[in-house]
């Protein structure tokens, strides 16, 4: 007959466990082979334990096998820790350790979205809510002010709360979208959405311009302007002005870098230069 430490996960729960004396034993020996047999005898013992606690976790959308996995970390960390010597009960110790690792995968390794610890604890006690109240208001969705009177949270938290409950998982931009008619083009999340006006920059950068156009000589911005806008060439510009090509050629670039220089100045700089 298989001894609890040594039956089929199917076989035993984690009350039909014993490996007190197995936990003395590690605390005795140095570490080697021998250590690690027994460390990882005790870990196979308690693993369909650390399973259970993952099982409880399978509908919050993340996969039952990671979870798993998380789970059986928990557990070797609470092997490690575990001194028989300041507890009783190695699954009231592990317990909480194993509990502690899947929160933190889920705090930090499962939101598509990120935000911050105090949101994702106000969203699971108002998603907890939402479910409690649910079930005394007949279905119906509570509100904000029944939430908030539910948990003894603000309003303002709660309202935080229900913004982090579509944080959790993202949607693609090739998700198809339900027009509710049939036939036609498939749309997608990526059809709807807008994209940036480049007209938005062009205009903040003539208005930037504009007031230092306005302090140029009236030479500069003639050249300028049959330059830029006329598209007219140095020479030509030269013939137009009655002025050597090499003149034209040093006032456009004096101008340029005066525009570029008053442009870009930061409003500090602005105030200091006409005060």
């Amino acid at each position: 007959m298989a001894t609890p430490a040594t039956a089929r996960p199917h076989e035993r729960g984690a009350k039909d466990v014993d490996t007190s004396d197995e936990f003395r034993l590690l605390a005795t020996l140095e570490d080697g082979p021998l250590k690690e047999q027994i460390r990882q005898r005790v870990i196979t013992a308690w693993l369909p334990m650390a399973h259970r606690l993952a099982y409880r976790l399978r509908e919050r959308g993340e996969h039952l096998d990671d979870l798993k996995q998380v789970a059986a970390l928990g557990l070797v960390k609470a092997v490690d820790r575990f001194d028989p010597d300041r507890a009783d009960a190695f699954e009231q110790f592990a317990v909480p350790t194993i509990t502690g690792e899947l929160k933190r995968h889920f705090r930090d390794h499962t939101w598509h979205v990120h935000v911050p610890r105090r949101i994702q604890e106000l969203r699971n006690k108002v998603r907890l809510a939402v479910k409690e109240l649910s079930t005394t208001l007949d279905g119906r969705t509570p509100g904000v002010a029944q939430i908030a009177a539910h948990t003894r949270l603000s309003e303002q938290d709660v309202t935080l709360g229900l913004r982090a409950l579509e944080s959790y998982r993202s949607l693609s931009l090739d998700a198809a979208l339900d027009h509710g008619g049939e036939g036609g083009d498939e749309h997608t999340l990526l059809n709807v959405l807008g994209a940036l006006e480049d007209a938005f920059a062009l205009v903040e950068d003539r208005e930037t311009v504009k007031p230092v156009l306005a302090r140029l000589p009236e030479r500069d911005r003639r050249i300028l302007y049959l330059r830029f806008f006329e598209d007219m060439t140095q020479s030509a510009i030269a013939a137009e002005l009655n002025v050597s090509q090499m003149h034209v050629s040093r006032l456009l670039n004096r101008a340029l870098a005066r525009i570029r220089t008053e442009a870009t100045r930061t409003p500090a700089e602005q105030y200091r230069k006409a005060a």
